[in-house]
């Protein structure tokens, strides 16, 4: 831990009426899971404790960031914190297994070897035992929100609805879990998540940024109407809006963006400046100004970047946010809740 005096909490917002209380910003793991590229322990172990200092206490994980090292390095971080100060959340979907024939590194996107991989399993069975795992790499006593992991494929989603998240609603009303939910970049199959299951929360990647407002047909007046939550995600919609200064090999959507994305969010990053924001800042207070969203989450690989996103949460124009948002939709930029 540092020697720096935490800052108090940040505000927070309750998930449902489950007693789950996530900061509006929250620390994203997958990147000290070595996402892309890997992270010392020194290094995502200051990653943690700076978030701590910034008054951060919302930590999201699961098995699939770094086949574990993420919970591990979470679970190692925030040990000795008091375990009542902060929400951790992990998932459950992909159960960590030996490969039978390793891999010199792991081909799902993360710098790790590749001796260990992941098998979907969206059973009852499947979920306990990935909990239980998760605790074993954590060594935390409890989880306080649990996701269902990108069930993409159709299959998986009826498995989903019909055993997964029926076994963690079990576990919320044992009181082993605070609040559950799913979690994927698709905002239909997660509108069918909260109309057929009472999931608490869905976590949404990168279908409610300043670029795209499509969850807005489906998922957040769901969650308005059922008295949901949503966790907003993937809001610098990879990376296309995380530079006031959009360059021009920005990806989007995990890939280069086309010449037409990069024409508007560049269009969108000058009416920014105009109203005396930036790109980034707006994104991150956009996502947070639907009222079915109680969070924003980002991924944090150094405590520069913690530093950095802290200050984008504080960020306001002069005049407030909503002359901003009035002339983005005038122009027809935005759509409006």
């Amino acid at each position: 831990m540092t020697d720096t005096p935490a800052a108090q909490p940040m505000p927070t917002r309750e998930v449902r009426s489950t007693g789950v209380h996530l900061t509006t910003l929250g620390f994203g793991a997958a990147v000290i899971g070595n996402l892309f590229r890997a992270v010392d322990d020194d290094t995502a172990r200051a990653a943690v404790d700076a978030a701590w200092d910034a008054g951060i206490r919302y930590f999201d994980t699961a098995p699939h960031y770094g086949v574990g090292l993420s919970e591990r390095r979470l679970g190692e971080a925030l040990r000795g914190r008091p375990r009542d100060e902060f929400v951790i959340s992990s998932k459950v979907g992909r159960l960590l297994r030996p490969r039978q024939q390793p891999l010199e590194k792991d081909d799902d996107g993360f710098d790790v070897p590749g001796d260990v991989g992941r098998v979907r399993d969206y059973s009852r069975d499947g979920v306990l035992r990935s909990i239980e795992e998760t605790l074993q790499r954590t060594g935390l006593d409890r989880l306080d929100v649990v996701y269902v992991h990108d069930p993409d494929a159709p299959e998986e989603l009826d498995q989903v609805v019909a055993e997964g998240l029926p076994a963690l609603v079990e576990l919320r009303e044992q009181g082993v879990v605070g609040a559950v939910g799913a979690g994927m970049n698709y905002s239909a199959p997660l509108t069918r998540v909260l109309r057929e299951t009472d999931a608490d929360v869905v976590m949404l990647a990168g279908r409610y940024t300043l670029l795209e407002q499509g969850a807005l047909d489906d998922v957040l007046p769901a969650a308005l109407e059922l008295g949901r939550a949503v966790v907003a995600v993937g809001v610098f919609n990879s990376g296309l809006l995380a530079r006031q200064e959009v360059p021009d090999d920005a990806n989007w959507n995990y890939e280069q963006a086309p010449p037409h994305v990069l024409a508007r969010a560049r269009e969108l990053a000058a009416l920014c400046a105009e109203h005396g924001t930036t790109l980034p800042a707006a994104a991150v207070a956009f996502a947070l100004r639907h009222p079915a969203v109680v969070g924003v989450v980002l991924g944090m690989r150094t405590p520069q970047q913690v530093e950095r996103n802290a200050a984008l949460l504080a960020e306001e124009p002069a005049g407030g946010w909503q002359p901003l948002w009035d002339d983005l939709a005038d122009r027809g930029l935005v759509r409006t809740p």
